[in-house]
């Protein structure tokens, strides 16, 4: 079975250079898993989970947002932030969750950032929960 190539670049660094045997990510609008020989596509991911199994195990880090782009087994994932899913803590991201509920939403403006920080709140609390 082959392998895929799988880069993870954040604004300040690489975060991630390895080869992985299947890659699942979260899309805007689902989940995507990728095995070697997918065919080339562009998605944007939304907020969640990404998923890499590695020689038998399976590692897991949290995706804010972003672009993803397959081509010739490689995987290369554009995001804000790539954060480990065990080093989440959930705590934070419950005070998170209370905190974008008490956003306002006066304006059409509001209601679609407040919504965006529920969101995100809530897929940091189901990575740190899956990682745990």
């Amino acid at each position: 079975m082959g392998s895929l190539h799988c880069i993870v670049v954040t604004p300040e660094q690489t975060a991630l250079d390895v080869e992985a045997e299947f890659i699942a990510l979260p899309l805007y609008d689902g989940e995507i898993g990728i095995a070697p020989g997918h065919s080339p596509l562009i998605g944007r991911l939304g907020y969640g989970e990404m998923r890499l199994r590695r020689g038998g195990t399976v590692e897991r880090y949290y995706l804010d947002g972003g672009f993803v782009q397959v081509n010739n087994d490689t995987v290369s994932v554009l995001t804000s932030r790539a954060i480990p899913s065990a080093e989440l803590d959930p705590q934070a991201a419950e005070k998170g969750l209370a905190d974008a509920h008490a956003k306002p939403s006066t304006t059409d403006e509001l209601q679609d950032l407040r919504e965006r920080s529920i969101a995100k709140a809530r897929a940091q609390i189901r990575a740190a929960r899956r990682a745990r």
